[in-house]
C-alpha cells in the first residue's frame, strides 16, 4: 500500500500534462507513492492521445465521461489506496519534497490532518503564492488554501468527499477545508515552495472569478450550507479590505444597495456587481 495517493483530474490540458506527469517521477522513491490519473472526457483529441500514450506505458490512467471537477476527483480516490491524498492539478507540478515532508508530518504528528505550502507561480505570472498560517476567520471569507494540499483519507470520507453539487466548478476544496476545520480537524502550514502553479489567463478559476453571478452562487451556496458557522464576527476583516481596495467604490455600493435597491439588483443579475465578494 502506498503512502501517498497523487490524484491528477484531466480535462483539456494535453499539453500540460507531461509536464505534470514528469515532476511526479522526480520522487526518488517509488514505492512511497501511487498516481491516477483520470481524463475527465476531453474534447480535445490531443489531451486524448496524450492520456493513451501514458497508459500504454504503464500509467494508471482512467477515461469517464466529462462529470466535473469534484466528481472526478471524487472518483479518482475512490479508486486509491493511499492513506493520504495529495490533488494535483493536470497543469501544475510538484516537488519532491512536497511528499517527503507531508508523509513525515503526518506519520508523526496525529494531531495533524491536512498540509499545505506555498507555490512558484509559472507561466503567465511570476513570483510566489504564500498561503500563510491557516485562520479560520480567514479562511470563512475567502478560499486562500489551495486544492494541492496532503491529507489522511479520513479527511475525505469525513466530509462525503468533494461536494459535487455547488452550483459552478472552482471552489470544491474551499467547501473541504471549511467541512475539515468545522469537524475538528487541524491543519499544518510549511512556509516554502512545495509546488509549482500555472498562471494561464483563461483557467477555470480565473473565469470563475470574472464573473460576478458565478462567484455570487458559490458564496451563497457556501454560505447557506455553513449557516451556522457564518456570523457578523467574521465579515470586519472583510469590508475593510474591500473599504481599502477601493474606498469610493465600496461607499457607492452600499449607496446603491441602500437608496436605489432595484437598480443594485438589476446590477447583479446582469453580473455587473458582485452581490457577495
Amino acid at each position: 500500500m502506498p503512502a501517498v495517493s497523487i490524484i491528477v483530474p484531466c480535462y483539456n490540458h494535453g499539453k500540460y500534462i507531461m509536464d505534470t506527469v514528469n515532476s511526479v517521477e522526480q520522487i526518488k522513491d517509488k514505492d512511497l507513492y501511487e498516481l491516477i490519473i483520470i481524463n475527465d472526457g476531453s474534447t480535445d483529441e490531443f489531451t486524448n492521445q496524450q492520456c493513451r500514450e501514458l497508459q500504454a506505458k504503464g500509467y494508471n490512467v482512467v477515461f469517464q465521461q466529462n462529470q466535473g471537477l469534484a466528481r472526478t476527483r471524487n472518483n479518482a480516490i475512490k479508486l486509491s489506496t493511499g492513506k493520504y491524498i495529495l490533488p494535483l492539478d493536470s497543469d501544475n507540478k510538484i516537488r519532491p519534497e512536497y511528499v517527503y515532508k507531508g508523509i513525515e508530518i503526518l506519520d508523526s504528528r496525529k494531531d495533524i490532518s491536512i498540509v499545505y505550502g506555498n507555490a512558484a507561480y509559472f507561466g503567465d505570472q511570476q513570483g510566489e503564492m504564500k498561503q500563510g498560517p491557516y485562520n479560520l476567520q480567514k479562511l470563512l471569507l475567502h478560499n486562500y488554501i489551495d486544492a494541492c494540499a496532503m491529507y489522511r483519507r479520513e479527511v475525505w470520507e469525513a466530509n462525503g468527499g468533494y461536494d459535487s453539487n455547488m452550483a459552478y466548478a472552482g471552489i470544491e476544496d474551499w467547501d473541504l477545508w471549511l467541512g475539515s476545520s468545522f469537524k475538528g480537524y487541524k491543519f499544518c502550514y510549511l512556509d516554502e515552495i512545495l509546488f509549482d502553479y500555472r498562471v494561464l489567463h483563461n483557467s477555470m478559476i480565473r473565469q470563475l472569478h470574472a464573473s460576478k453571478i458565478k462567484s455570487d452562487a458559490n458564496v451563497a451556496y457556501m454560505i447557506a450550507k455553513h449557516k451556522e458557522y457564518y456570523g457578523p464576527q467574521f465579515i470586519d476583516e472583510d469590508i475593510m479590505a474591500k473599504f481599502s481596495t477601493s474606498p469610493l467604490g465600496f461607499i457607492g455600493k452600499l449607496l446603491l444597495k441602500k437608496y436605489f435597491p432595484a437598480k443594485f439588483e438589476k446590477m447583479v443579475k446582469e453580473g455587473k456587481l458582485r452581490k457577495y465578494i
